[in-house]
């Protein structure tokens, strides 16, 4: 990963960190109070920061993992800032739900919200699109080295394609403008970061998944 990239990501987590504090402050102004705009419990804004705060949660635990398998610097911090930008988010979207009043959990199917609520989901732990299973989970805490950089790069890229899928159906579909926007913005730098780990595995003689 050349120098130039590894500070792009860099400099789009820490842009999104401090974007973060303007967003929660913002959300209260642009939900409204009950009945003047606040979503229900069966909503899309409801369902996307329910399901996307389980998946950015897994993205998390991913990028942890592997920064104790390898000792490569370019992947140690771009899993760093996975971490770290998804772990944030997750907590503005969990604190959203809290200021709504609305429950974190739902009896509903995940992506319920998107329609797709009779997906197969929960097969070995992966309950939506992109979601590693529990026994890749398992195996990526057993690799180490490059095969721990390629693995988790592969499993993360998939990650990545199923949370754009994720968020851009909030872009079509929730009505919380900062949600709206967070989404979008989410759209834009997991794009990013997909070319950005497209030219590592390709460093490392890997491709993605089909």
């Amino acid at each position: 990963m050349s120098p130039r990239h590894v500070g792009w990501v860099a400099g789009t987590a820490a842009a999104v960190l401090v974007a973060a504090g303007a967003i929660t402050y913002s959300v209260a102004e642009d939900t409204g109070g009950p009945g003047t705009g606040t979503p229900d419990a069966r909503s899309a804004d409801a369902g996307f920061a329910r399901d996307m705060a389980v998946h950015h949660q897994q993205a998390v635990e991913m990028s942890y993992i592997v920064r104790d398998r390898t000792k490569d610097e370019d992947v140690r911090r771009l899993a760093y800032d996975i971490a770290q930008t998804q772990a944030n988010q997750r907590g503005m979207m969990l604190g959203w739900l809290d200021l709504w009043g609305l429950p974190k959990v739902s009896a509903d199917p995940p992506m319920t919200w998107m329609g797709m609520g009779d997906m197969a989901s929960g097969k070995d732990g992966a309950l939506m699109p992109g979601m590693a299973t529990n026994t890749e989970m398992r195996r990526l805490g057993t690799l180490s080295g490059r095969q721990a950089e390629v693995f988790y790069l592969q499993l993360m890229t998939a990650h990545h394609q199923g949370g754009i899928h994720m968020a851009e159906g909030c872009v079509a579909r929730c009505t919380v403008g900062v949600e709206k926007r967070l989404a979008k913005g989410m759209v834009d730098s997991q794009q990013s970061e997909l070319q950005v780990m497209a030219g590592m595995l390709k460093e490392r003689g890997a491709r993605p998944r089909s």
